[in-house]
């Protein structure tokens, strides 16, 4: 039997950080839309969704976003059907919309959030189909390390789906208690987190972005 030797099991790849970076640049660079965008396109990928207001809990994003889209407020991802379970992509799934899908639905989330106006908010969006659609999770966790969007590493929610009848126990995301307004969520019975702590906590964020040179 051979000795164990972590190093043996360690993979480095030179490329991998030129891929991501590469792909990070392309996401940039891609065009930005309101939201909900108004045309109906196919495809899978990586999305984020930037503020712009100008009043109200995340008016600071106005500055930082006013004259470019610098900073996402949220960052997600659209897969493939059947992703998890690594099946092998046909053409019909080449037709699918699960982007497009998501970046609908969370407009929807937007227009009912307490304190959300949709004319604030807009997308911009990397699809990733074939091979490249391996990548998806990669980039999108590499989007949330350099950004830090706010939705996804502070207020906890926001892209949680309705859990659906025998599973109300669970408490109200920090979203949701934020921003109610979304009807399954009002059905969620477990123990929330504190209003008043999380819009604190939101205040503290964007304080800090005055500070903070955006790329």
């Amino acid at each position: 039997m051979n000795i164990f030797d972590r190093s043996q099991h360690i993979y480095v790849s030179s490329d991998f950080d030129a891929i991501i970076k590469d792909t990070i640049r392309f996401f940039n660079g891609t065009p930005v839309h309101s939201i909900p965008i108004p045309k109906r396109f196919s495809g899978t990928g990586v999305y984020a969704l930037y503020c712009i207001a100008q009043s109200g809990t995340y008016s600071k994003f106005h500055k930082v976003n006013r004259t470019a889209f610098n900073m996402p407020i949220y960052i997600g991802k659209a897969v493939p059907k059947g992703w998890r379970q690594a099946r092998q992509l046909s053409s019909t799934d080449n037709r699918s919309y699960e982007l497009y899908n998501r970046i609908y639905e969370h407009s929807h989330s937007i227009n009912m959030g307490e304190g959300l106006e949709i004319s604030d908010f807009f997308c911009r969006f990397m699809i990733l189909e074939g091979r490249e659609s391996d990548l998806i999770g990669t980039v999108e966790a590499a989007l949330i390390r350099r950004y830090q969007p706010i939705w996804n590493t502070l207020i906890d929610g926001f892209g949680n789906h309705d859990p659906g009848k025998g599973r109300y126990q669970q408490a109200k995301s920090d979203w949701d208690i934020c921003h109610p307004g979304r009807p399954w969520a009002e059905k969620c019975q477990g123990i929330p987190a504190n209003r008043e702590d999380l819009f604190q906590s939101i205040e503290n964020f964007l304080n800090n972005l005055d500070d903070e040179e955006q790329p």
